[in-house]
């Protein structure tokens, strides 16, 4: 971090970025989508729903918003942009306002069928049609025998004991709680710098491994770096910064020997969700795709089918594939991969970044993650699909 005297000099030096942005930071706080957008009544409705053989529409309910949507979007436009002398800069706020004023009418509108779809849609896009195709390219391949590393037999306590011993190789606090209220087995809360587990979880080894790259290796990682940058926007998020973010995960899984052909399918599974919700699929026609089409189980099935479908219609989970695409390029190209983990940033930040760098409201990196020491994938199949992704 910045020595406090060099902190103090910069302030003086930019009063307006610093004020504009310690703003921002308190909002932001307030709205992070994810605890919003997991229904509360997952288990309840999955019941209901194979009981009925995937006929009926799960009817889930989400957690109440603990703000004025409407406040808040005024509090986001009221900053005085026009005060930041740097265009470059000013630009980029005005980017940031943007992004989180999307995000707050996405939380405002969970629950609401079409209208948090198309408010999704700002925020997270749609697949390509490239991206359709790079996930049927995926799907096409045979599974892969299942190891003992695969078996499911874990539980949430072994998950946490596991990420607490994975955590002491890195140079910062790991904060660990359980929830029911989460669709996948693991997740970061990057306002409460916590590690979530899902409480009725179970885990195979390979995936605690994957989940240790991604979550803490990733996430955590770029959280801390974040918090260590001048500007604070850095670990709140830059605009669209979710494709390199996830792109950056899922190439440390990779990197780290836990990605497998199942995980890549499961990122596969997930567009082709996401692809479903362009064409109007309801929740038991997006079910019967991955499941009967794709032959996928229904538990797994079910799972995919609830991310996408969440809050109305959830695009997301479709940056995963696209960002591996992107990151995983960068990395065969040998580019400069440590500003990627300056902090919560995209690839369409890196030119204001080193123009923040030049004024010194951006500086490298305090905490790697190790897992890109070294490549310790071995499975010659994966390397295949990665150098074949269009």
């Amino acid at each position: 971090m910045l020595a406090t005297q060099d902190q103090k000099q910069l302030q003086q030096e930019f009063p307006h970025v610093f004020e504009i942005d310690g703003n921002l930071d308190r909002l932001i706080h307030k709205i992070e989508l994810l605890s919003y957008v997991n229904p509360i009544n997952v288990e309840k409705e999955k019941h209901r729903f194979f009981a009925s053989k995937y006929t009926i529409e799960p009817h889930f309910n989400y957690p109440k918003v603990k703000f004025n949507p409407y406040k808040l979007q005024r509090l986001f436009f009221a900053q005085r942009l026009e005060r930041i002398e740097d265009d470059t800069i000013r630009r980029m706020y005005e980017e940031i306002i943007n992004y989180y004023s999307n995000m707050i009418q996405c939380i405002e509108t969970i629950g609401k069928g079409k209208s948090f779809y198309y408010n999704s849609l700002s925020v997270y896009g749609t697949p390509t049609e490239k991206d359709v195709q790079n996930a049927q390219f995926i799907l096409h391949y045979e599974d892969e025998p299942l190891s003992l590393d695969m078996q499911k037999v874990h539980t949430p306590l072994e998950a946490r004991d596991y990420f607490l011993e994975f955590a002491k190789q890195y140079d910062f606090p790991l904060n660990i709680r359980f929830s029911t209220h989460i669709a996948a087995e693991a997740m970061v809360s990057n306002s409460s710098k916590t590690l979530i587990i899902k409480k009725n979880a179970k885990f195979s080894k390979n995936q605690l491994l994957t989940l240790a790259h991604h979550e803490i290796g990733v996430h955590l990682v770029t959280t801390y770096n974040g918090l260590m940058q001048p500007l604070k926007i850095f670990s709140n998020g830059m605009p669209t910064n979710v494709e390199a973010q996830e792109g950056l995960a899922v190439l440390s899984e990779y990197m780290g020997g836990a990605l497998t052909l199942k995980r890549l399918k499961e990122l596969a599974y997930r567009v082709m969700a996401s692809d479903s919700l362009i064409k109007g699929y309801g929740f038991a026609d997006t079910f019967d795709l991955i499941h009967n089409k794709y032959k996928l189980n229904r538990e797994e099935a079910f799972s995919i089918t609830l991310r996408a479908h969440r809050g109305g219609g959830f695009t997301k989970d479709r940056l995963y594939l696209s960002g591996l695409r992107k990151i995983y390029k960068r990395y065969k190209q040998e580019q400069d991969m440590d500003v990627l983990f300056m902090g919560k940033i995209s690839l369409d930040d890196l030119e204001n970044i080193k123009h923040l760098g030049k004024l010194g409201l951006a500086h490298k990196i305090t905490h790697r993650s190790l897992s890109f020491d070294q490549k310790l994938n071995t499975n010659t199949t994966l390397d295949f699909i990665l150098n074949n992704l269009k």
